[in-house]
């Protein structure tokens, strides 16, 4: 088919969109009040223009660059979706929604193209204008500091996160960040999916920066796949409360935001109800959120790591734990999917692979007497788990005190090849089914598990580049010609999301209005 053509039937797709599947299962009415809708971004996949404004070269420049096979299409954020030149247009989709918010990230090396000093005036200028467009719009900025684009001069200086270092760099980037948005920023996250950067950059080597000690000489040029996910994780967790606290002391008075972390999260269900597995389960979990929440509200990291781990986990001072405990208004959940956990009783991967994401001695199933836990969307590790959902934050209750919960990430995606039938990709029955079960599910947990969230933002607004996956999945709400001038393109789940945020706020349940309430 012509281009041209092509480009037609787009554009009539785009006007009926709206009108396919308009009526909604779930609407705001299931929510309480103040319960805030939003869609989310990332720098690198989303703003493109890499050599344009001053922008220094981050990790994952260098690491699409020099890193051969690790990106399935071999390609780079090099232009991305172009948002650094469309976010006009772009704010305008949000508000076409009906979208409440948006979470985008900042780019360090864009605000401090050599990682520190002097920050970079025309950065500032594009976030300044980035923030009033939305603002001008009607719709809160979520702003997250760190999503995985360390500058690259901070990685050749003092390799980075394995260095104290970073905490006083972070400290001064944040403070500027404050400095220059907080008037207008009120919800800050300070890291996303710090466990997940962690062991995907430290362990198994398969993102930026790209250290591992498994297979090395296959894999990695350098690392150490059993202690550095552990010393990055703890210099995350101090630069955050290091923020967290400059915060409280400069700018709370006069800015009043709030400032929370981004946490991925799977929910891990025993595969079965022998005591092993269910004590496996709570392992997962641990190694998993708890690596993260319990220094923040407990001071120490969990009792399992402590005793699996031993002596290559870091020694929380007392000092530390003061810093970190009580550093959070609200827990960030990136969550996509539900896994089984069983016993890994005789430990034999802990023995080949001698790395952290083999510590917890739990063998993670998508399966259980060979039947799948759940519909599989594009990605092999995404399988479509609704309930578990609702048990995660409930786990999050129940574990950590009721603590106020934004859902930062939650989404599907699709697959994209030169064979991929567009239409079907722009009728997105699937990401509608997910959404609908998931928000379902998320109400039940607040109306009749009495859990607190404020908020639920979909991956993504669009669709973008995908870190390993390239551009080979499509998690967006608009569709991106990627052959036609990245036009955007409404999916049905546009149509479908209008819908839901259209329905008045009559009938729904009381709730908390905002994100004020500071953790003790």
């Amino acid at each position: 088919m012509g281009s041209f053509l092509f480009m037609i039937l787009l554009l009539v797709r785009a006007a009926l969109v709206p009108l396919i599947n308009a009526e909604a299962a779930i609407s705001r009415a299931d929510f309480p009040r103040g319960f805030v809708f939003g869609t989310a971004s990332s720098a690198y996949q989303f703003e493109g223009a890499v050599l344009e404004g001053n922008k220094g070269a981050s990790i994952w420049d260098t690491f699409t660059r020099r890193t051969a096979g690790k990106i399935m299409d071999l390609s780079n954020a090099d232009t991305a979706v172009d948002q650094y030149h469309r976010f006009k247009a772009d704010v305008e989709l949000i508000k076409n929604l009906g979208m409440d918010a948006y979470r985008f990230s900042i780019s360090w090396s864009r605000i401090f193209p050599d990682g520190t000093g002097e920050p970079n005036p025309e950065g500032i200028a594009y976030y300044n204008s980035l923030i009033d467009a939305l603002l001008e719009k009607g719709i809160e900025p979520y702003v997250t500091l760190y999503h995985w684009d360390l500058p690259q001069a901070l990685e050749d200086r003092y390799e980075g996160w394995l260095s104290s270092q970073i905490i006083e760099d972070f400290k001064h980037y944040a403070y500027t960040c404050f400095d220059e948005f907080g008037d207008r920023v009120k919800h800050w996250i300070t890291f996303n999916e710090p466990h997940g950067f962690a062991l995907q950059g430290y362990d198994t080597g398969i993102q930026a920066p790209g250290r591992c000690s498994i297979l090395a000489h296959l894999f990695c040029s350098k690392g150490k796949s059993s202690t550095e996910p552990y010393t990055v994780a703890h210099n995350i967790l101090l630069s955050h409360a290091a923020a967290f606290r400059l915060y409280q002391l400069h700018f709370k008075g006069t800015q009043g935001g709030v400032i929370g972390m981004a946490l991925d999260a799977k929910w891990y269900e025993p595969i079965s109800d022998a005591d092993e597995d269910i004590d496996a389960s709570k392992r997962a979990m641990d190694f998993g959120l708890g690596w993260f929440l319990d220094p923040i509200f407990y001071g120490n990291y969990p009792l399992s790591m402590h005793r699996l781990v031993g002596n290559r986990l870091p020694e929380i001072t007392p000092e530390m734990a003061e810093s970190l405990r009580g550093s959070l208004d609200f827990v960030g959940i990136n969550h996509y999917t539900t896994l089984y956990a069983r016993n890994d009783r005789n430990r034999i991967r802990k023995l080949i692979l001698q790395d952290a994401s083999s510590d917890a001695s739990v063998i993670a199933a998508a399966s259980r007497g060979g039947v799948p836990i759940g519909d599989r969307a594009a990605s092999p590790w995404l399988h479509i788990v609704p309930w578990g959902i609702r048990k995660l934050v409930r786990y999050v209750k129940e574990n950590y005190g009721n603590p106020p919960i934004v859902i930062t990430e939650n989404g599907m995606d699709d697959p994209n090849g030169p064979f991929t039938d567009s239409s079907k990709t722009l009728q997105d029955d699937k990401r509608i089914n997910y959404h609908s079960q998931y928000l379902s599910n998320l109400s039940v947990a607040i109306r009749e598990d009495g859990c607190d969230v404020r908020g639920y933002f979909v991956w993504s607004l669009l669709d973008n580049w995908e870190w390993n996956e390239g551009y080979t999945v499509r998690f967006g709400l608009y569709y991106v010609d990627y052959k036609n001038n990245l036009t955007r393109i409404p999916k049905a789940s546009v149509g479908w999301f209008k819908g839901v945020l259209d329905q008045q706020s009559h009938g729904q349940i009381e709730g908390p209005d905002s994100l004020s309430v500071q953790l003790q």
